[in-house]
């Protein structure tokens, strides 16, 4: 199912022996998908974190743990450890562009022709993270991230696009953090108390969570 380097399975076992606590294993999942395919988590958990129905194989003495809904998109995956940058990568051959679900793979392709490549031209990217009940769940990254405008683009573009392309979505929602962002093109008024500036930009995250 998933392969680990020799060196991730050193550092890995090296951050097992640090953590207090009757700890199972590894839990590898999946938590979006990106401009540059699936974004992935990796954390250890307990008895009580482990997802029902969760996959489970050994790598070494290691123990790995898959949630049921991500272990189709997870097959053939490889966890490798950097010593330079000291992080851990998750390389998933897996296609990111591909749902089981024809509705969502319907939403998807419009973010895919459509509407990432025209806020690409601002340094912005929209990932869909699920559709539910003909609900589109999404989330933008770079620089809309943040935006002042955010909520016209939402509405009378990225919404718009996918409700004429896919008349069977009733909504879309927008489920990221703008607090979090920063952007160029937008300045909160610092005279008004209910504004506060945006926080610095993040360094890239690691998968290991």
């Amino acid at each position: 199912m998933i392969e680990i380097t020799a060196a991730a399975q050193q550092r890995l076992q090296e951050i097992l022996a640090e953590k207090e606590g009757d700890l199972l294993g590894l839990l590898v999942g999946i938590k979006g998908r990106g401009p540059a395919g699936f974004e992935h988590y990796m954390r250890f958990i307990g008895e009580i974190d482990k997802p029902e129905g969760a996959l489970v194989t050994a790598v070494g003495e290691l123990r790995i743990f898959i949630p049921p809904d991500n272990a189709d998109n997870l097959k053939g995956s490889t966890i490798d450890f950097s010593a330079a940058k000291g992080a851990f990568n998750i390389e998933n051959p897996n296609p990111a562009w591909v749902w089981p679900d024809p509705l969502a793979q319907s939403v998807q392709d419009v973010l895919t022709k459509q509407i990432n490549p025209a806020v690409a031209a601002h340094g912005g990217a929209v990932q869909l993270l699920e559709v539910k009940d003909q609900v589109a769940y999404i989330e933008l990254g770079g620089g809309c991230v943040g935006c002042g405008m955010v909520d016209v683009t939402l509405k009378q573009g990225i919404e718009v696009a996918i409700k004429e392309a896919v008349p069977e979505i009733l909504a879309v929602v927008d489920t990221t953090d703008h607090a979090s962002g920063t952007n160029p093109y937008f300045q909160p008024d610092k005279a008004d108390p209910h504004h506060q500036p945006a926080k610095g930009g993040q360094a890239p995250r690691s998968p290991f969570a």
